[in-house]
């Protein structure tokens, strides 16, 4: 609930530039920054709120920042001791949410942070790469019209000495057409199949015979050709790190789910509609 409750009170006593409480001697998450009443705020909470701060507060200057957090804690602690009686429905699922919100977020970290070892990032890197085929790349450039009949005609002027480049900027009706065509580098899989077919049957340099695909008929010229070079571990540690994460993640739910007794039917039984149906709350 705090990491939403930033409110425009706070913010405007926090642009006052104020003096923060007298620096201590290696002051930790525990440090008690200021009382209400009986109830501690520490440095932690401070820290805590700050987290969730939106990243448009990196801009706001600490001295400031601090003052903002600090008092918004103590108004926060100010409303909460003046609370009476039972808290309403709403507040006590949100209550129950935010908790169960956070200790899950508390044990997900450790299970990631376990298995995210370079260890286990370098046994995933071999095992992708290490037995991996090399992949051609194919730099071409096509001319994309709507008919064979138009195709063949542009593959004919290219055969007669036509510049590629200067026909496809002026007969191309494909996106690429302005800067002459050119599809850039690719390998297998990013174009439709009898597009990449027709390319990798081409020798560097040579053109195709017209070509079909659902978007219309393409004259393809081949530039060059390249292998893939098996990129390093750091070039693709941020991809394995998410799958990594991701494969510890769904084992260990997955663990908790068998050890556990999970029942769904009940919700299962209900309108999905009543999903939106947020009024429910002030009953």
């Amino acid at each position: 609930m705090f990491r939403r409750m930033m409110t425009s009170t706070a913010l405007a006593a926090g642009l006052m530039l104020g003096t923060p409480l007298m620096a201590q001697d290696d002051p930790s998450a525990k440090t008690v920054v200021a009382t209400v009443g009986d109830t501690e705020i520490t440095l932690g909470h401070m820290l805590a709120l700050r987290a969730g701060l939106p990243q448009q507060y990196d801009q706001i200057p600490p001295e400031v920042l601090f003052k903002g957090v600090l008092d918004q804690l103590v108004q926060q602690t100010l409303l909460m001791q003046a609370h009476e009686g039972t808290p309403s429905l709403a507040a006590q699922v949100q209550l129950e949410n935010e908790r169960r919100a956070i200790l899950a977020a508390d044990v997900a970290d450790d299970v990631l942070n376990d298995a995210l070892t370079e260890e286990a990032l370098q046994e995933a890197y071999e095992t992708r790469y290490s037995g991996a085929e090399p992949e051609t790349e194919y730099k071409a450039a096509h001319i994309l019209v709507e008919t064979e009949e138009e195709a063949q005609k542009l593959i004919e002027e290219i055969e007669g000495g036509a510049n590629f480049a200067a026909l496809a900027q002026e007969h191309s009706t494909g996106p690429s057409g302005p800067s002459g065509g050119d599809l850039g580098w690719f390998g297998d899989g990013v174009m439709v199949p009898a597009f990449f077919d027709a390319v990798a049957a081409l020798g560097e340099g040579g053109v195709s015979a017209p070509v079909q695909t659902q978007f219309g008929w393409h004259v393809i010229q081949l530039k060059e050709t390249r292998v893939k070079e098996r990129p390093a571990l750091d070039e693709v540690r941020d991809e394995l790190t998410g799958e990594l994460r991701q494969a510890a993640f769904d084992a260990y739910i997955a663990e908790l789910e068998a050890e556990s007794s999970v029942a769904r039917e009940a919700g299962d039984a209900l309108d999905p509609a009543l999903i939106n149906q947020t009024d429910l709350l002030e009953n």
